[in-house]
């Protein structure tokens, strides 16, 4: 009974120190499956897809609002002359992707009216909508769940020309807002005419602060900002978290043992206690058992005398 009580309280522990974390999380998974479920409805427009051209797609009525447009492009065609121009994105020469692929696959999301659900940022509100630009593998059209590319602009950045833009409340600032790959957000500056910049792939869009004036710019472009304070607090919390589901994991290894241990000896006690009772004598101020008698009684070596 007491060895299920402190596996309770350790369990409830354990409760409170995890529960906040899994709730600071964001959903990954989710917008995960959101990138997987437009990239195979891309893939659907292409019908003899021409390099260089872009094709709208149509998504499923469950995800009404959302835009959606696909181009197919070569490696070299991207690295030596970029993209003039795809939807509010500008693409300049120099973009490398890794791994190399022959042939890629740049999928444009307008998220709309879904941009706050999928991307909530706390302390913010949008003013544009979220914009994605991921890349894929794109030798295989038919090919579905396929993980994104890891795209680099290395002579300058890209360019995202906003133009849905609602008006920036007075006395606040505008700001760009990147959100990467595992979903933090990194913040920068707005650049003229709503044109933010960046030098990777994921979503994007235009901020302003709901509740509080927003943290001071890492950098003007936010491919090359490191991860946001909550991946620092991360980085933080995970070892200690480790280190006290460690501890409390140990707790109850060691109240295991102690318990069957304690059990094996209160057997041991019931045992002895149902045996035949020894009989007592007195000696001095002391109670001790003693034998009924001896099996062998002793003989004098006198009597072997003749």
């Amino acid at each position: 009974m007491e060895f299920i009580q402190n596996f309770i309280i350790v369990f409830v522990l354990l409760l409170f120190v995890w529960e906040p974390l899994v709730r600071a999380q964001p959903p990954s998974s989710s917008r995960s499956s959101l990138d997987t479920t437009l990239q195979d409805y891309a893939y659907r427009a292409f019908h003899r897809p021409k390099t260089g051209r872009p094709y709208n797609a149509q998504v499923p009525s469950n995800f009404s609002g959302i835009k959606l447009s696909v181009m197919r492009l070569r490696w070299g065609s991207l690295i030596r002359r970029g993209v003039p121009r795809f939807k509010e994105f500008e693409i300049p020469a120099g973009v490398v992707e890794q791994p190399y692929v022959e042939r890629l696959a740049l999928v444009y999301q307008n998220l709309g009216n879904w941009s706050s659900i999928y991307y909530a940022l706390s302390g913010y509100s949008f003013l544009a909508p979220v914009l994605g630009l991921l890349a894929y593998d794109a030798t295989n059209i038919s090919a579905t769940n396929l993980r994104e590319l890891d795209i680099n602009a290395t002579r300058g950045p890209i360019s995202i020309h906003f133009t849905d833009v609602r008006t920036v409340p007075s006395g606040l600032t505008a700001r760009c807002v990147w959100f990467d790959l595992d979903g933090f957000p990194n913040f920068s500056d707005l650049m003229t005419n709503n044109v933010c910049l960046t030098s990777h792939q994921g979503h994007f869009s235009i901020v302003v602060a709901s509740t509080a004036p927003a943290p001071a710019p890492e950098s003007n472009i936010p491919g090359n900002v490191k991860k946001n304070r909550g991946s620092k607090v991360w980085k933080i919390v995970g070892p200690i978290l480790g280190f006290l589901v460690l501890v409390l994991l140990g707790l109850v290894v060691w109240r295991m043992r102690r318990y069957w241990k304690n059990r094996k000896i209160s057997e041991m006690e019931r045992q002895s206690e149902g045996g035949p009772p020894l009989q007592m004598t007195t000696i001095g101020n002391l109670r001790v058992p003693t034998a009924m008698g001896t099996r062998t009684p002793p003989i004098l070596e006198d009597e072997y005398v003749p």
